[in-house]
């Protein structure tokens, strides 16, 4: 009965898991209409992803100096701390998901790989703009939601052990 649900949970996991990386692909690349998106399609040839090279952010911190610099007039806090905020939910996920992904290393450049891969195609599609620091700040996301995963088993640990004492007390 227990690996059961167990079992169930993990399935659950999972499919929570999928249904957020669906989500982020939603919020990030196919943000815009779907008239604005297939008139973007419709405009897709060699120079566009010329283009996209021209308009690409490939030094690190430029744009989060940018937000800094201008944050009364951008909607910078939104922008620098949506970038982290959307990825938290991938770093605590991930290490449930996949137990080789209870490794730091696996989860971060499994994230990485992720966040490399959403940016890429924003490069060559025009359906955004690659920005290096979006790198920086999806991989930090990624890196406090595996902090959140560590302390969480910490305290669940700490909890069960506490009723196991308990238990035996009796």
């Amino acid at each position: 009965m227990e690996k059961e649900k167990e079992a169930y949970g993990s399935r659950k996991l999972r499919m929570i898991f999928i249904l957020y990386l669906l989500l982020v692909i939603r919020l990030i690349i196919f943000k815009y209409p779907f008239d604005q998106l297939k008139a973007i399609v419709d405009t897709w040839e060699k120079g566009v992803i010329l283009e996209g090279l021209d308009t690409a952010n490939f030094t690190l911190f430029k744009t989060i100096r940018m937000y800094i610099d201008y944050s009364y007039m951008l909607n910078s806090f939104e922008n620098l701390v949506g970038n982290v905020v959307v990825f938290i939910p991938f770093g605590f996920l991930f290490p449930y998901v996949f137990k080789h992904g209870r490794n730091f290393l696996i989860m971060f450049l499994n994230a990485f790989l992720f966040v490399l891969g959403i940016e890429v195609f924003q490069l060559f599609s025009a359906f955004g703009a690659f920005d290096v620091d979006d790198i920086l700040l999806n991989c930090l996301g990624a890196v406090i939601g595996y902090l959140g995963y560590l302390i969480f088993e910490a305290v669940k640990s700490r909890h069960i052990e506490k009723r196991k004492r308990n238990a035996s007390r009796k």
